[in-house]
């Protein structure tokens, strides 16, 4: 079922003023019982080539808008459309329960796994909740205990990606933030089960590779993956967080680039506009490139896949001149 878009972003403007001008064409027809079914049809044509064209040729921060938009699914979202029999498991075992990351056992088309991800809100509430989707280290220390536990009884880990980065209170570094990630790049590297990770959203510095040192790592269509967000890194380079799209020029980070640089292995199509408009749909590409990526690597030993994983990220970032 697709969902009605709430929020409009400006360069989608056109699309919604074509399609008011096609609901009211329709209440006047109904309303005189004049005929104006050519020119509906013609304007609905026109509606779905400008659409077409405008989603294909997005621009980085575009994509980067359509990737923040508040109505896009969340973990839970997609938990609760792509898996059966979920049951959360709660808490670092030292007292804390981060709600930034939620995780928990699973089936997926009848296949037990272990699913983790980072978790938004969509209202004022929801998002003080899970704290912005950026979790703390209690956090990524309840994420470790959950692929441990996995990787102990033979379950795949699929982690969900969607966060602007690490949380960067004064607690967090205080309770040991950057070594936490650290931790969880190390080990999840050394676990004995396949990982596959998804970047559904945002994937900001290493507050997202905390969670995505995987066998293969798949990203949304207008999602976007790097080591800076825009804003920061305009500010940085010219001290001036309103040359965001410049930076996302320049960085690199949507999908096209990501899979040439090796830093993704594949890109999952969305719904036309985002996964927003029909979260059903999304769920269940989502779903099926989950299943494909776990047979490929069904039966493949501890080693190999300990190997595989090394070696993809020891390849990236390599120079060849």
């Amino acid at each position: 079922m697709k969902k009605e878009n709430s929020h409009i972003l400006d360069f989608e403007k056109p699309i919604y003023i074509m399609q008011e001008k096609i609901k009211e064409l329709e209440a006047v027809s109904g309303e005189t019982k004049m005929n104006y079914n050519k020119e509906i049809k013609i304007l609905k044509k026109q509606t779905q080539e400008y659409k077409k064209e405008l989603y294909s040729s997005l621009e980085p921060f575009q994509k980067l808008q359509i990737a923040r938009h508040v109505d896009r699914p969340t973990f839970l979202d997609y938990v609760n459309l792509m898996t059966e029999d979920f049951v959360e498991l709660h808490g670092d075992r030292t007292g804390s329960d981060d709600r930034a990351i939620i995780g928990g056992v699973a089936r997926i088309a009848g296949q037990p796994v272990m699913i983790i991800g980072t978790q938004k809100g969509k209202t004022t509430k929801e998002n003080l909740e899970y704290n912005f989707g950026m979790p703390q280290p209690q956090g990524y220390r309840k994420a470790l205990r959950l692929m441990e536990h996995a990787s102990k009884f033979s379950l795949p880990i699929i982690t969900l990606v969607d966060t602007t980065g690490a949380y960067p209170g004064i607690m967090a570094e205080q309770t040991a933030q950057g070594t936490a990630i650290a931790v969880n790049i190390r080990e999840m590297a050394k676990l004995d089960v396949p990982i596959i990770s998804i970047i559904t959203g945002e994937g900001c510095s290493g507050g997202a590779l905390g969670l995505a040192v995987a066998n293969k790592v798949m990203i949304l269509e207008y999602a976007y993956y790097t080591v800076i967000s825009p804003e920061g890194c305009a500010s940085i380079l010219w001290r001036d967080a309103t040359r965001a799209k410049d930076a996302a020029d320049a960085l690199k980070i949507t999908g096209e680039h990501l899979l040439e640089f090796g830093i993704v292995d594949s890109i999952i199509n969305e719904p036309e506009g985002g996964a927003h408009h029909d979260p059903e749909a999304m769920a269940e590409e989502l779903k099926e490139a989950i299943l494909v990526a776990l047979k490929e690597f069904k039966g493949m030993s501890h080693k190999k896949l300990k190997e595989q994983r090394y070696d993809r990220f020891r390849k990236l970032g390599v120079f060849v001149q």
